[in-house]
């Protein structure tokens, strides 16, 4: 058995009579801020790509390297996002298939067979196949997942000079101890994800002590 993504999936679908073979993943799902990116590869057949992994089991400087080459060897590369506030109004789950659509929409020329990590994409004209870890089992899907991850870091380092209070280049936005106490601290900026419950417990701790001071006031008047 091979170790690493391979493009077993890839063949059977050009078995099947598909050509244009796109692999759809994100980046930005679990983080407490900034947007939800996807990505959707197009790979050509054979394609030999040494190194590429889920992005999850790649250094910064690897996923770096494999970006230029994933963009230099692709047919295709479509990436698309969705920012905060539609996260906050659709749920996280449909603000990711937002964003894979999106980034399907922008391939030229159109897929006509997707192969998306564990999502599925109710509703779309094209046939798919979602795959539980398949970044970590489809070569195009693992492409896909080098691309939004290494887009949607580097949108975070933009926020980082933004506001750099938050410390955003360190963590990218997701919930770790350093986060969550320059949340406690600051409270949320306007790329924090308010639906997302310790988002939600500062704001509300936020207004009980503003409600505290106010009632403290009061008194003292």
């Amino acid at each position: 058995m091979c170790d690493g993504p391979t493009e077993e999936f890839e063949r059977v679908a050009r078995l099947c009579g598909y050509r244009r073979i796109a692999g759809i993943d994100e980046a930005g799902r679990g983080p407490l801020a900034g947007p939800v990116v996807a990505a959707a590869v197009v790979l050509p057949a054979r394609c030999r790509l040494s190194g590429v992994d889920d992005s999850k089991q790649l250094s910064e400087g690897e996923r770096d390297r494999l970006y230029a080459v994933i963009l230099e060897h692709a047919v295709g590369v479509g990436i698309g996002s969705a920012d905060v506030d539609e996260i906050d109004r659709l749920n996280i789950l449909e603000a990711t298939r937002l964003a894979m659509r999106r980034a399907i929409d922008l391939l030229a020329p159109s897929p006509d067979y997707l192969l998306i990590d564990a999502v599925t994409l109710p509703g779309i004209r094209i046939s798919a196949r979602p795959i539980i870890k398949g970044d970590s089992i489809s070569l195009s899907i693992a492409a896909a997942s080098i691309i939004a991850k290494v887009t949607r870091d580097r949108l975070m380092t933009l926020y980082h000079e933004m506001f750099p209070e938050y410390d955003f280049l360190s963590h990218k936005g997701y919930c770790t101890t350093g986060h969550l106490q320059r949340l406690a601290r600051h409270g949320p900026c306007p790329i924090h994800r308010r639906t997302f419950m310790p988002v939600q417990e500062v704001i509300v701790a936020g207004k009980r002590e503003s409600a505290r001071r106010m009632s403290a006031t009061l008194f003292e008047q």
